[in-house]
């Protein structure tokens, strides 16, 4: 897999940001306003290797209180950045769409909201919002339509995945071969 590095932020006192990007995906990385859950973040960041996402950015404490990768099987966490920042929106890559995903009366339906090629997802707390002011600051305001709200690391990989079905993605059986695990040797 090739990869690119650097990015640059929007903001320019911010200094400048270096890590892997998938070549020819557009720039994809995930913004958390403070996490709850080591476990979580880590599952967001297998979800950002199984899908193409570059960098975790995140805000608050509370992760950092609980570092624990003990989710990440795949030791994303050696490939990936997780960032602690304070502030999100200056953190955004330059020229990166941001696109919150929130519960927000008026927002885009997943299934209609069509991805933007470079995009700068964030999410919030599994047990707050994300604050209106980023809101207010965003691009793009998409929710998924459950019945229920889900947790942060099911919907950072339902986000992925929709970004990844509705582009142009790679469907052979080498890449099944790359991507199961070791033990699967099924074939039709």
């Amino acid at each position: 897999m090739k990869y690119i590095n650097s990015v640059d932020t929007v903001n320019p006192q911010q200094p400048k940001t270096e890590f892997k990007r998938w070549a020819g995906h557009g720039l994809v990385s995930i913004g958390l306003v403070n996490p709850k859950s080591a476990a979580n973040v880590a599952s967001i960041l297998r979800a950002c290797g199984c899908y193409g996402a570059s960098a975790v950015f995140y805000t608050g404490q509370r992760f950092g209180y609980a570092k624990d990768f003990n989710a990440d099987t795949k030791r994303m966490r050696h490939i990936i950045p997780t960032i602690g920042v304070d502030d999100l929106l200056t953190i955004a890559p330059k020229g990166a769409s941001k696109v919150v995903i929130e519960l927000v009366e008026g927002a885009i339906p997943l299934p209609e909201f069509v991805h933007p090629v470079s995009a700068f997802y964030i999410f919030g707390p599994e047990d707050a919002s994300v604050p209106e002011h980023i809101v207010a600051a965003c691009d793009h305001v998409v929710y998924i339509p459950t019945r229920n709200s889900m947790n942060l690391a099911a919907t950072a990989n339902v986000v992925l995945y929709d970004r990844m079905a509705k582009s142009d993605y790679a469907a052979s059986n080498e890449l099944i071969k790359n991507s199961r695990d070791n033990n699967n040797g099924l074939a039709l």
